[in-house]
């Protein structure tokens, strides 16, 4: 019997989000292992319940609700994980010397060390491209959290650098 073709179409646009997906997993998770177990088990669940997304939107939205969705049920099953503590003078040195390549090991733990939600925001706002809207929607929060939660990873970054954020004024 044949698959419809939104599984299918799922099936193929997932493969290309992955990358994306797991860099949103580690986000949630805090470290590797866990954010692939996580993109699995979202994998799994965006194909069997691809009969459920319409089209409107965006697939990776939809995807990223699922992936927050899928951890916050498991994380009412396990023990809180511990907040991992790296050694950062890495990524200073980075930031100091452009040139230099960036470990991504040390960038998962600078992001594992953010408080939980605020990783997360960051890497749909500002790497992923997201509006404030549908980052919130993918999280499930308030429109209004998002900016606060935004600033504090900013300036978690900031701080780690040395680099003062640029002022923004609205």
């Amino acid at each position: 019997m044949r698959q419809p073709a939104t599984t299918t179409d799922i099936r193929r646009d997932l493969v290309g989000l992955l990358p994306r997906l797991r860099r949103f997993a580690i986000t949630l998770a805090g470290e590797t292992a866990a954010a692939d177990e996580l993109v699995q088990a979202v994998c799994l669940r965006a194909i069997s319940k691809g009969h459920q997304w319409n089209g409107e939107g965006r697939l990776e939205s939809w995807i990223y609700t699922l992936a927050r969705q899928q951890w916050a049920d498991d994380s009412r099953k396990r023990k809180p994980r511990p907040v991992a503590r790296g050694n950062v003078t890495d990524i200073r040195d980075a930031i100091r010397d452009r040139t230099a390549a960036v470990d991504t090991d040390a960038l998962h733990r600078m992001l594992a060390e953010m408080p939980e939600g605020v990783a997360s925001i960051f890497v749909l706002i500002d790497v992923e491209g997201h509006s404030y809207q549908q980052a919130a929607e993918i999280m499930g929060i308030a429109i209004g959290s998002i900016a606060g939660q935004l600033a504090t990873a900013r300036l978690h970054f900031a701080a780690l650098s040395g680099h003062n954020p640029p002022v923004h004024r609205y």
